[in-house]
This record gives C-alpha cells, sequence and structure tokens, in this order.
C-alpha cells in the first residue's frame, strides 16, 4: 500500500473547503494504527489530523471513514468528546482514496492501561472519566443527533456475528480450531434481544481516548471506525476484554497486575459504576458478551494480517505482530464463554 501523502493535492482541496486553511502543508504518518492511516497536518497557522481510506482491494464495509466523519460531527455539542469534523472528501480521484480533515487536539496518548508513569490517584480518576463517558456514549439520543439510521435494526450481536464470520472466512490464512468452536458456540448461545439498541462505539479502550495534558480528563474519543448501533454490553465487555490481555505492548491489557496498588478498578468495580451511572442492576449473560468481543477481536485481527501479507496494511510488520494473537483470542474467547 502506498503509505505517502499527496500533501498538494489535500492542500488544494482543503482551501476550498476546510475554513481557514492557509498556507503550505506538511504531512506526518502517526505510528500504530492497522486500519485507516492517519496523519497530521502542519500549516503555520495550525494543525489538523487527515483520516484516509486505505487503498488496495478492501473488504466491503471496512474502513468506512464517512461513518466515522458522520458521527463525530452529530456528536459535537454531546456529552461524549469528539474532535471537531471539518471537512469529508468522498472523490478518491484527489488522493486515491477518501479521507476527512478534523482539528488536531494536544492531548495524551496512553498505549498502556496501567498508565505507569502516572499516580495511582491519576489513574483511578482517568478511569472514572473512562467509565463516564463509556456509560453517555451509550446514553446518547440517537433520533436528536440524527444518528436513527446509523444501523440496521434487529439483533445486534446475531448480526455482527454473521458479519465477523463471513469477514473471518474471507481473510482466513489458515485453519485454527478453537476459532471455529467459537463461532459455533456463539451461535447456539446466543440470548435473546432484550430490545437495547443504542450508539455502540466498538472498539472503546484506553488508548482509543485523548486525555487532556494537564488534567485526568478525556478530551476526545478517537476511532468510530466500528461504531453502529447496537448492544452496550458489546462495549462494556470490549473493556473488560482488553484489560484481560497481557501487560505488554501488544496485548495492552492488565494480566497480572496488582491493580488495587496501581489504582486501577478491578473488571467488577468497573461494571458496577457502568450500571450505577446507567441505572442498571446488573448485567445477564455477561459471559456471552466477553466471549463475542474476543471472536470479534480475532475476526479484526486475521483482517490485519491478511492486509500485511497482501501488502495493504498501514504498518504490515505490526500487522503480522498483532495477526499472531488470533489464535489467542479465540482460546480467550471459548475461555470466556465457559466463565
Amino acid at each position: 500500500m502506498n503509505l505517502e501523502l499527496d500533501t498538494k493535492a489535500v492542500a488544494g482541496w482543503a482551501r476550498s473547503h476546510v475554513p481557514g486553511f492557509q498556507g503550505t502543508l506538511s504531512a506526518t504518518k502517526f505510528s500504530g494504527g492497522q486500519s485507516n492511516p492517519t496523519y497530521l497536518l502542519k500549516t503555520p497557522p495550525r494543525t489538523y489530523v487527515l483520516r484516509r481510506k486505505p487503498t488496495g482491494v478492501l473488504l466491503k464495509s471496512a474502513h468506512a471513514v464517512d461513518r466515522e466523519f458522520r458521527v463525530q460531527k452529530a456528536l459535537a455539542g454531546a456529552e461524549v468528546p469528539v474532535a471537531k469534523m471539518l471537512a469529508y472528501c468522498a472523490d478518491d480521484t484527489v488522493i486515491g482514496s477518501e479521507f476527512y480533515i478534523m482539528d488536531h487536539i494536544e492531548a495524551r496518548v496512553f498505549d498502556q492501561p496501567s498508565m505507569p508513569d502516572l499516580t495511582p490517584a491519576h489513574r483511578w480518576t482517568i478511569m472514572d472519566d473512562m467509565n463516564r463517558v463509556l456509560a453517555a456514549i451509550h446514553a446518547v439520543d440517537i433520533n436528536a443527533v440524527g444518528l436513527a439510521d446509523y444501523g440496521p435494526p434487529g439483533h445486534y450481536c446475531a448480526r455482527q456475528t454473521d458479519r465477523w464470520t463471513k469477514q473471518y472466512r474471507a481473510t482466513q490464512t489458515e485453519a485454527i480450531a478453537d476459532m471455529d468452536a467459537l463461532i459455533q458456540w456463539l451461535e447456539a448461545n446466543m440470548p435473546a434481544d432484550d430490545g437495547q439498541r443504542s450508539l455502540v462505539h466498538g472498539d472503546y479502550r484506553l488508548d482509543n481516548l485523548l486525555i487532556a495534558p494537564d488534567a485526568p480528563k478525556i478530551r476526545a474519543v478517537l476511532d468510530w471506525e466500528l461504531s453502529t448501533l447496537g448492544h452496550p454490553y458489546a462495549d462494556l465487555a470490549g473493556v473488560i476484554m482488553q484489560w484481560s490481555m497481557p501487560a505488554s505492548k501488544e496485548g495492552r491489557g492488565l494480566q497480572g497486575v496488582d491493580r488495587a496498588a496501581l489504582g486501577l478498578p478491578s473488571d467488577a468495580e468497573f461494571i458496577e459504576d457502568y450500571c450505577t451511572r446507567r441505572g442498571l442492576s446488573g448485567i445477564a449473560d455477561f459471559n456471552f458478551y466477553l466471549a463475542f468481543c474476543f471472536f470479534r477481536m480475532a475476526a479484526i485481527l486475521q483482517g490485519v494480517k491478511k492486509r500485511a501479507l497482501d501488502g495493504n496494511a498501514s504498518d504490515p510488520e505490526r500487522g503480522l505482530q498483532l495477526g499472531a494473537y488470533v489464535p489467542k483470542f479465540a482460546r480467550a474467547g471459548l475461555e470466556a464463554a465457559q466463565t
């Protein structure tokens, strides 16, 4: 995949579509992302961020930067902090793919949920704000913000299981028995549709949050590619799933970490605080939602691996490293199913 950004083409387009855009433009690609390549744009007056669809052969409905732009624009002024959306380009002849430009926000990003450089009190406050924002996402009035048609009707988990099974099969590079067994378990243990339907982020975790430079406060939620209308418990289970992973650069989890000593909430505390904020007495079938999240992440990482092998990944080396986690997520999903 060509990762070079045609800055002249971007600047020419932006002068006509981004209010106040002027001056020469330079671009630096952010490292680490595996889906939609993202760039820091610098001009003499100010900085921006550009997020584009990858080039090459892509799976249907994947890398939907138009949906990312739409949902964040709709959330402007809501209780969910997002960057200001400035302009979306549907014309893929400008730089070879669709893209959008948004405000650049000065902030901190923590790749590790253990946040090693902070105090316990600071960590706890950030995690509490993470909990608050997740509950706020699920409390958004989708009709009021114009997102009533942002996702199809029907049983979210059944629909998502079917979608990601097809995506997994389309990018499968070898047989993984645990993944086959997990898919069968999900289909056989699907809970009844309880009628809950809210905005869901789809990949809500600490490293997708921008934290204020001088305060334990979330300034923006990023990476809305998987967002849709669905079941809020899947978002909550996604947080718990991530924390169950190894406390390493690749795992980005809290496995084996003394959370109490670090000022980090336990899974039960985080879930309880979320339920309190949403007025819930508890969550039934949480093991299903947890197993579902492991399955979906395994399918996503399989797609990352396939793009890396095909040369379409944003960061091919990192893509292959992440692809090695597919069997681990499948195994963890089966274990979660039996919890």
